[in-house]
This record gives C-alpha cells, structure tokens and sequence, in this order.
C-alpha cells in the first residue's frame, strides 16, 4: 500500500529538520500553485550562505519567481513552519501571494500576528490571507528540541 501524499506543512516541517541538521534554525517554507503542485521548497540557510536574508520564506520565493518567471505569485500559496519575521512578511506582500499558511506563533520575533504586524500596517500593499497554528505542535516542538540542545 502506498502512502498518501504528504502536504505542504509536511513538506515544509521535512525542510526545517533538513535546516536544523545543517545547524540552521529550523524553518522551512513550501510555495504550492493554484493546481496545488509544490514549485518550491526551502529551509533556513544564513548561516550556510552567510546571509542575514536567506531565511526559508525569501528562499522559497526566490525559486518559486525564478521558476515561474514572473515577480508576483498571485496563485499561489506559502506553507512555513513559523510565523514569519518583518522582512519575510514585506517580501510575502511583494510577491503577492495569495495565502499564507504558517506552523507556530513567534512572539519574539514574528511580523504578522505579533511585533510590527506588517500586513495590518496601512502602507502594507497586499495582504494575503493569513491562517496560523497549522501543524503548530510539531513545528514548535522542533524548535524547542533545536534550542534547548544549544544551551
């Protein structure tokens, strides 16, 4: 018998333990198009890359545009692990994606639903939609495991 499909979150929590063996926070982020086809797929690669930027979201949209050609992913949708920071949020709203999906909340230093809330800012041009907490208990149990194992 063969397995079901896996789905993005499942995707993207594949990516954030592949960043975390990388000794990268444990982040990663999936893009799917309108069909539901993944077309891109990434974790946390700063430290790799030595680059503040290349947090899995901005990976993942980095792929996604160059693979589809065009700046703007209206069709399509970003699967992340954790609530994405201010500078993932601005390049979300940038690349117009239509939904964002995403795992655990970040208090500390997420940009949607805590800290500057960049989508409900009014200079903010595009606001996806936006659903929290899914896959929320595996995404924060991994990085808690992360965490814990570097203090």
């Amino acid at each position: 018998m063969t397995a079901p499909p896996k789905t993005p979150m499942e995707i993207a929590l594949d990516e954030a333990r592949l960043a975390a063996g990388r000794g990268e926070v444990p982040v990663g982020a999936v893009i799917v198009d309108d069909a539901g086809s993944v077309v891109a797929r990434a974790g946390n690669e700063t430290r790799q890359r030595n680059d503040p930027t290349a947090h899995a979201e901005i990976l993942a949209i980095r792929q996604a545009a160059a693979l589809l050609g065009a700046e703007r992913l209206s069709g399509c949708d970003l699967y992340v692990t954790l609530e994405p920071c201010a500078m993932c949020a601005g390049a979300i709203s940038f690349a117009r994606l239509r939904r964002l999906y995403y795992g655990a909340e970040d208090p500390k230093g997420g940009g949607v639903a805590y800290g500057g809330r960049f989508f409900a800012q009014p200079t903010c041009h595009h606001r996806p939609e936006v659903y929290g907490g899914i896959g929320e208990a595996a995404a924060a149990e991994l990085l808690r495991g992360f965490f814990a194992a570097r203090r």
